[in-house]
């Protein structure tokens, strides 16, 4: 779960780094199976943090609690 804007920003680009890497694996990957094979976790993974991001982002900082 992110906690502040700073893991946001982290989690922002580790999305993007994923997707890059989705991006060239598509084409330099010429066997379909094999693309899917290898694509599939990576976009799990982005998926997982996409939903995080979203989660994080639907609440108002007010909402936060803070641990002490």
């Amino acid at each position: 779960m992110i906690a502040d804007d700073k893991e946001l920003k982290v989690t922002l680009e580790r999305i993007a780094q994923f997707q890059a890497q989705l991006a060239h694996l598509r084409q330099v990957e010429s066997n379909p199976a094999n693309y899917h094979s290898a694509a599939s976790g990576l976009l799990s993974e982005i998926d997982r943090m996409q939903l995080e991001v979203r989660e994080y982002l639907s609440t108002h900082p007010t909402e936060v609690e803070t641990v002490a």
